[in-house]
């Protein structure tokens, strides 16, 4: 190589700006489109508002709930329970898991059938539109239900509208009923939705009254056949050891049956109760036209970057 030979140049790499984003060309195709963008944003944030208009005030009743003690059914512990059970009788279990199996009845079909037909909430859950403030009462849909004759309408086929048991549940639970446990402290809110104020309160108030009487009144029946059942084996033993088992363990059933009856928060003793909301808890106004508006500004500069891709491919 001679001192005069061009070195070759190193090689380079080549620049391909189709492959890097334009950030010029891409406020241009937003700038040439801006008009639907502006457009679609004030369609989709006019729905909005006015979708949130027309959804009604909802408002909720809260009741704070704490177990009742566990001493409540007075069934002896220890050796008597060992007894008790051999000799087939169940002398019942902690207030614990009484409280979770009353959580449990408060949401099962069986109870929220029973309450809904005892207070009759047939037509305020399935055919009211709205709550007149002012007179405190209902505004029934007259299609679906006629307050005066508390008759139900029929549908374009003649069949009823009055709902059935699985309607009433549905409805109730999905829409309504809320029972939130705190795994900290145990304590139990149960909580009611609707469009009266005073119904929320009401229906909560209905509730906690209704689990512990159920409750109760499970607890009494069992211990009552309890007695039926040691009085019928106190009658078959000659045995005085046996007998006197049987004597205790029949005065602990009595002690059962006499403080259920003498305890009104049976189950459940009530720490905060329900009060008639001042307040609507939902819908968020605000939130659903903000959501509503930004839904619609994506949706508008979707719409103007692939009507740029199509037309500069086509």
């Amino acid at each position: 190589m001679t001192r005069y030979e061009r070195l070759p140049e190193p090689y380079e790499t080549g620049h391909y700006p189709d492959d890097e984003i334009d950030l010029r060309e891409l406020f241009a195709t937003l700038w040439a489109g801006k008009w639907i963008i502006i457009l679609v944003t004030i369609l989709f944030a006019a729905g909005g508002v006015a979708y949130a208009l027309y959804k009604p005030d909802i408002y909720q009743a809260n009741a704070l709930l704490a177990p009742a003690d566990g001493d409540s059914g007075g069934r002896l512990g220890g050796q008597l329970g060992s007894l008790a059970s051999l000799a087939g009788v169940n002398i019942g279990s902690d207030s614990s898991s009484k409280t979770s199996i009353a959580k449990e009845v408060l949401q099962s079909r069986v109870f929220l059938t029973d309450f809904i037909h005892r207070h009759e909430l047939e037509a305020p859950l399935m055919a009211t539109k709205a709550w007149n403030t002012r007179q405190s009462e209902w505004v029934y849909d007259r299609e679906i239900y006629s307050p005066a004759t508390g008759e139900w309408g029929t549908n374009e086929d003649g069949e009823s509208l009055q709902p059935t048991n699985w309607d009433l549940i549905k409805k109730f639970k999905q829409s309504h009923l809320s029972v939130r446990e705190n795994q900290d402290n145990g304590m139990v809110t149960v909580s009611i939705k609707s469009l009266s104020p005073v119904a929320a309160k009401q229906w909560t108030e209905w509730l906690v009254k209704d689990i512990n009487e159920h409750m109760r009144a499970q607890d009494i029946e069992e211990a009552e056949g309890s007695i039926s059942y040691l009085e019928t084996k106190l009658n078959e033993t000659n045995i005085a050891g046996m007998q006197q088992v049987f004597y205790q363990l029949i005065e602990s059933e009595t002690r059962t049956v006499m403080l259920a009856n003498a305890q009104r928060e049976y189950v459940f003793k009530t720490v905060d109760p329900a009060v008639v909301p001042q307040e609507k808890s939902e819908p968020n106004r605000a939130l659903i036209a903000i959501i509503a508006t930004m839904l619609g500004g994506m949706l508008a500069v979707s719409i103007v970057f692939i009507r740029s891709f199509i037309e500069k491919t086509a």
